[in-house]
């Protein structure tokens, strides 16, 4: 029987820097997916590569004083050496400098012109080198006279040139109706939201050339001009299979993909300049485009000046492979911005890692060899007691959420799960007490099942983890005396209990050894005030001379521990919906960090619709006690100014995580 295919591609990474841990997060993450879906019995394609045209390139090699195709030879090698150290397990590597790229881009930009989607005019507007983006005048920052890019805030230039346009304006109905279709069509549902109401503003047509430079694609029948190179680099999907050339096996194999793994900032070319690109030659859409948040360090925007910018090599030689991995899916929800945390991760590694797991590993091996040595035999679990039934309800229930978690993209709750099964497999060992069953020859036989159960327990827990720690699966099956090639051959078809026979437990080092915090020394260094030598400190301000002001009339003065009292946090809007038989009312179910999203009741209805509220992030006084508005519960209280006729909401600046305490 022919396996089902799986398609997975991460974006092509821009090669004007080397890469490092945030550039590394989403291969790391689609790696895993790869992995997990291979056990699962698919035949996954996994691509992933580099991205080398446009004028961003040419200038930085330039200033580099580099030829650009040097530059970008040397770029992209660097990425390639990343993933093989990271044990990437990539199908293929492309690079839009590569004649098999070069050709299927002039091709299908030639169908979408034989097709009536592409035409030659004017462009004069707003255009951002370092996005390669291009800019309406609304879309502006306005910045001490000058006009700033919204996404990087450098400044943009004015560009004037005779362009081929796309006809993205032709696909604003088809859009809207695949999104109102095909709701999974891009995750999480707020970006899905955010995308969707980029569609309803509104949709021009895209200019796809430039003639400024020429470092891309030259536009067929017209060399003066090269492609855009977004438009370049987003046909990598499909000239990566081969479309449109004499070997077209793979794309008919494996198109369309099941999933783009993309960051954020991304996601207006992936899931409407794209799809409208597929929808105007006529080809299949994507099965799901996944944008996911920003990565920091340490609470800090990865970057060369914070000294963050660091090569993940770097942590996993200090903390192991599996360590950083198991670390960046565990403690960053998936989706959402997150934050690297050194400190956290070693957190993890001595919680998670050393404690839980790599306790219960110990302890097992060592009561198997004082007691048996080292053999436990299957055909002696005859009989099960109260216990047993609960080890075994814990794994079942925990395999349930497992793949349900993992098949959803929710890798932190999955791993929860997980890791709430290895807490109760600990929790077995006391409850069974193998040491008191030790001392009585006449419980030996029980001594046995209880070591055998635990044997069985991480045999599982080697399953599980294969996808992100394989590493550690495979020294976990060595350890429990199953050999590599079980391991090699182990699917989740073998995920189950009574699953293996003989156990014969191998001793060997701690699996994750412990760290001790005072004494190690951490890989990231910040560059700030607190890591500076005291030489380089700054001294320090003498105080200014007291300034007694009067209190204002007619003001209520609090203190500050009155002030502490009340708690504000920032609240994602997730879903807005006007009262009926209300003129005021508006219902919010808003984001606060909290298991459960909170119900919001408030008086804004006149002032917003309901589409233009959802994916805000707003502010939220979190410990008002909840109040009934007719009939419904409201927990919390939104802020808002109001000068008599205009209300506004008070929104954050930029990109932070629901529930952030303000302060």
């Amino acid at each position: 029987m022919e396996k089902k295919t799986f398609y997975v591609t991460t974006p092509i990474y821009y090669v004007n820097s080397e890469p490092h841990i945030g550039s590394a997060y989403t291969t790391i993450v689609a790696d895993m997916i790869t992995r997990y879906k291979r056990l699962s019995g698919y035949d996954v394609f996994f691509l992933t590569g580099t991205d080398e045209h446009g004028q961003k390139i040419l200038e930085t090699s330039q200033k580099a004083g580099v030829d650009v195709q040097v530059f970008c030879n040397k770029l992209a090698g660097k990425f390639q050496e990343l993933w093989k150290d990271l044990d990437i397990s990539n199908n293929d590597f492309i690079r839009t400098t590569e004649p098999r790229h070069a050709y299927v881009v002039q091709a299908f930009v030639k169908r979408l012109f034989d097709r009536g989607y592409v035409y030659k005019g004017m462009y004069e507007g707003w255009y951002c080198v370092h996005e390669e983006a291009f800019w309406t005048e609304e879309d502006l920052i306005r910045e001490n006279g000058r006009r700033i890019c919204p996404t990087c805030r450098r400044e943009v230039r004015w560009v004037a040139e005779e362009n081929y346009f796309f006809r993205l304006s032709a696909f604003q109905e088809p859009l809207r109706e695949l999104y109102e279709k095909n709701p999974s069509f891009v995750e999480p549902d707020f970006r899905r939201n955010e995308m969707l109401n980029i569609i309803k503003s509104g949709l021009k047509d895209l200019s796809i050339s430039r003639t400024s430079f020429s470092w891309g694609v030259p536009m067929p029948d017209d060399p003066k001009h090269v492609i855009y190179v977004w438009v370049d680099a987003l046909i990598n999907y499909i000239s990566a299979l081969g479309y449109g050339t004499d070997d077209p096996g793979l794309y008919q194999k494996y198109w369309p993909a099941d999933l783009h793994l993309i960051a954020k900032e991304i996601n207006r070319f992936h899931s409407i300049i794209w799809p409208a690109m597929l929808m105007a030659a006529d080809l299949p859409l994507p099965r799901k485009v996944f944008a996911h948040g920003w990565l920091t360090v340490n609470g800090e925007k990865i970057s060369k000046s914070a000294g963050n910018a660091i090569d993940p090599r770097l942590l996993m030689e200090a903390y192991g492979k599996d360590a950083v991995k198991y670390y960046l899916l565990r403690d960053i929800n998936f989706g959402r911005d997150g934050d690297f945390s050194e400190d956290h991760l070693i957190q993890r590694i001595n919680a998670d890692l050393a404690n839980d797991l790599g306790n219960l590993l110990h302890r097992t091996i060592a009561m198997s060899h004082q007691n048996f040595y080292g053999t436990l035999k299957r055909e002696a679990v005859s009989t099960r007691e109260t216990e047993d039934g609960d080890l075994i309800a814990a794994f079942e229930t925990m395999k349930a959420t497992y793949f349900d978690k993992m098949d959803k993209y929710q890798f932190t709750q999955a791993l929860d799960a997980l890791w709430t099964f290895i807490g109760f497999a600990n929790k077995y060992i006391d409850m069974t007490e193998p040491w008191k069953l030790a001392k009585d020859e006449q419980k030996k036989g029980r001594l046995n099942v209880v070591l055998w159960n635990l044997a069985e327990a991480l045999r599982n827990i080697a399953l599980a983890i294969k996808p992100i720690m394989f590493g550690t699966s495979q020294i976990i099956y060595d350890r429990l005396g199953l050999g590599d090639e079980r391991w090699k051959k182990a699917t989740f078809e073998h995920f189950s209990w009574d699953n293996a026979d003989d156990y014969q437990m191998v001793e060997g080092a701690p699996l994750f050894p412990r760290i001790d915090i005072k004494e190690f020394k951490k890989v990231i260094q910040m560059t700030n005030t607190e890591t500076k030598p005291e030489a380089e400190k700054a001294p320090p301000e003498k105080p200014a001379p007291a300034v007694i002001e009067e209190k204002p009339e007619n003001v209520l003065i609090i203190n500050y521990d009155q002030f502490k009292m009340v708690q504000m946090k920032v609240g994602l809007v997730l879903e807005a919906r006007k009262i009926e038989k209300s003129r005021k009312l508006m219902r919010l179910s808003v984001d606060l960090g909290e298991p459960q999203p909170r119900q919001i009741i408030a008086g804004i209805a006149q002032f917003y619709e309901a589409e233009a509220l959802v994916g805000k992030r707003i502010v939220v006084i979190a410990n008002l006690e909840p109040a009934k508005l007719m009939g419904m519960e409201s927990f919390g209280m939104l802020l808002a100014a109001k000068d008599g006729v205009n209300l506004r909401l008070l929104t954050v600046d930029g990109e932070i995580q629901p529930g952030a305490a303000i302060s």
